[in-house]
């Protein structure tokens, strides 16, 4: 009828409005929503619809909407409230009272209500679905693709699994019932969605050989051991008792462990070689592994009974180990002492004996080697030191019984009133250790004191002049005057001297300086007379050596000549003999032998003053001979 009626309609104009307003043609993706008088009716496409425009309030024409494969629509019936999902892929043609919803419902985190997708989960991703309607919850694992199936169901962002390792673990509490556990990899772990993991994937306790771990449970408060070599993965409600793995206590053949059982405070040494675990409620005393003392002849060991509390001294030759209830107090070293050392002994009793390394002075109850008892001490002589002796700290244990020198300073001032600072040494020596014991407690701050002391009233009687002077008297009357007060302190003073001296004030030592320059100059100039003196002595000394020396060659030289003209006379009265004796055959008188020989002389001194180119003069009485010579030819022919 309608195909009657069109062409009839479209021919007037009145036709052509009345069809516009009376005839719908629908395409697949429209709808057409008309409020009538009482009520909403939808109609959908594809189809062709007449309606009388006097039963319509409104009539509009509306895009049905297109949802792709991943899209999804809330909608709801706004009569009854009630709600709906519509998935796609589809054409969503909503119903004559619904609507899109705009309600969240956790939905809004994944896009406007007209442009919501569904969540693709990849294989190591999981969404957590809460139904806020009924409380419920779900885990959606990858891969899927997550709709919701009610419109009340809230998903959570997308998470990622824990992969645990083969040597990883997680702690995990379940808030729905409040349990924990364990979950061990190697392993993809999807949490549920009311489990907490407590933290990050943790290491499993790998033990080696030597390696142990002590696990308690925090509910039940039991402690487990485990040893070496394993993999430990602990409990829900375990924790490590001590923080960390621990390793065995490896024992050589001298060292010792002393463990106290925490239960029953029963104590137990465990000695070498050996590798000691300690058990649940086991702890280790005294910081570790301790050695063992080697007991010889230069070692002790000085122990303590902790249950009686009394020393013992342990010398016999050993590898000493402790008792359970001894503690070693100290390891002494056996005190060798020099034969000029001494040391001082004080007993339990307060008693006090010198050991000196002497043997002339040692004894059996008192040796020069020897470990120090129980319960007594070396007492240390507490004594002063600086030049002036002001401070007491100087501390000596062993004491050096040879002579030594002590250095020392003071001021004084003489009767002039000049104020002297005077330096002094004293070699001294102890001699009787007991006795300085019982007199002093500080020898350097006596014997410093009384010479200051004596030193101050001897110079203060004298002028600076005759300090001057006098000093090594002074210093000799105070080391004189002294000698009882040293002896009674068992000290013996073999020589004091004053090495120094000047005034505290600037001035006076400047004049002081200058008497000493004077004084110098005046000594070298003596010095120097002297010098001289002793040279012009040694000069005459050698002079007179000289002289001496010779009046003795001259007389040694007249002995010469002596001897030599004792010689030459016997000579020449051998021959005068022999001559004589030997004519006396042919020439018997005695005047003529004597003559001829007179004759031959003259002729030999002819020859001589011949060959000396000398000059003859004859007398006319007796034609005697006179001679006149230049040289020593001449002097010999004189003399002949």
């Amino acid at each position: 009828m309608a195909s009657l009626l069109l062409p009839a309609l479209i021919a007037t104009p009145t036709a052509y409005f009345a069809y516009r307003r009376c005839v719908y043609f629908l395409g697949k993706d429209e709808q057409l929503r008309v409020e009538m008088l009482t009520e909403t009716v939808v109609v959908n496409g594809p189809c062709i619809k007449v309606l009388n425009p006097l039963l319509c309030k409104s009539i509009k024409r509306v895009k049905a909407e297109y949802l792709g494969q991943l899209d999804y629509r809330l909608v709801k019936d706004s009569i009854t409230g009630k709600e709906r999902v519509e998935k796609g892929p589809k054409l969503l043609f909503l119903g004559p009272y619904e609507e899109i919803s705009d309600e969240r419902h956790g939905h809004g985190d994944y896009g406007p209500p007209s442009n919501r997708k569904a969540i693709t989960l990849s294989q190591t991703e999981y969404i957590a679905v809460t139904n806020h309607l009924t409380g419920e919850l779900s885990l959606t694992k990858g891969p899927a693709v997550w709709f919701p199936s009610d419109p009340y169901e809230v998903a959570s962002e997308k998470k990622y699994p824990i992969a645990l390792q083969e040597d990883e673990y997680v702690r995990i509490k379940d808030q729905a019932t409040g349990n924990k556990m364990i979950v061990k990899g190697k392993t993809l772990l999807f949490p549920d969605p009311t489990w907490k993991v407590q933290g990050e994937a943790i290491k499993a306790i790998t033990l080696k050989s030597y390696e142990y771990v002590r696990l308690q449970n925090v509910i039940t408060g039991k402690i487990q051991v485990h040893r070496g070599e394993q993999m430990i993965f602990p409990e829900a409600h375990e924790i490590l008792l001590d923080g960390k793995k621990l390793e065995a206590v490896d024992l050589k053949v001298d060292e010792y462990v002393k463990i106290e059982d925490q239960v029953t405070g029963e104590i137990r040494v465990v000695t070498g070689t050996g590798r000691v675990f300690l058990g649940p409620n086991d702890t280790i005393l005294n910081n570790g592994k301790q050695n063992a003392v080697q007991v010889d002849e230069e070692h002790a060991a000085l122990v303590r009974d902790i249950g009686t509390g009394q020393l013992r001294l342990v010398t016999e030759k050993q590898l000493f180990f402790p008792a359970a209830t001894e503690e070693i107090e100290k390891v002494q070293q056996l005190i060798c002492l020099a034969d000029h050392e001494a040391v001082v002994v004080k007993d339990q009793s307060g008693t006090v004996a010198v050991h000196y390394g002497n043997p002339k002075l040692a004894s059996p109850e008192r040796p020069r080697s020897f470990f120090l008892p129980p319960y007594a001490e070396i007492l240390p002589l507490v004594w002063s030191r600086g030049l002036r002796r002001e401070t007491r700290n100087l501390i000596i244990e062993r004491f050096d019984v040879r002579p030594q020198y002590m250095w020392f300073e003071f001021d004084c001032r003489t009767s002039d009133n000049v104020e002297l600072v005077l330096e002094c040494t004293i070699f001294w020596e102890a001699t009787d250790l007991e006795k300085m014991l019982q007199t002093t407690g500080n020898l350097p701050g006596d014997v410093y004191n009384q010479c200051r002391s004596q030193f101050i009233k001897k110079v203060a009687r004298v002028t600076l002049k005759k300090f001057m002077e006098e000093l090594h008297s002074i210093s000799n009357a105070v080391w004189t005057e002294d000698q009882p007060f040293y002896k009674v302190r068992g000290v013996d003073v073999h020589s004091l001297e004053v090495t120094r001296y000047k005034c505290s004030e600037a001035r006076t030592s400047e004049v002081l300086q200058q008497i000493i320059e004077e004084t110098t100059n005046r000594l070298n100039r003596l010095s120097q007379a002297e010098s001289e003196n002793e040279v012009n002595i040694f000069k005459m000394q050698g002079q007179i050596d000289h002289e001496k020396l010779n009046r003795e060659l001259l007389e040694i030289k007249q002995e010469h000549v002596k001897s030599e003209a004792r010689v030459a006379g016997a000579s020449e009265a051998e021959r005068i003999a022999a001559f004589v004796g030997g004519l006396e055959k042919d020439v018997p008188r005695l005047e003529d032998r004597i003559e001829m020989w007179k004759v031959l002389r003259k002729t030999d001194a002819l020859s001589v003053v011949s060959g000396g180119g000398g000059s003859l003069y004859y007398t006319p009485n007796d034609v005697d001979l006179s001679i006149r010579t230049d040289g020593n030819a001449g002097a010999q022919a004189s003399k002949a």
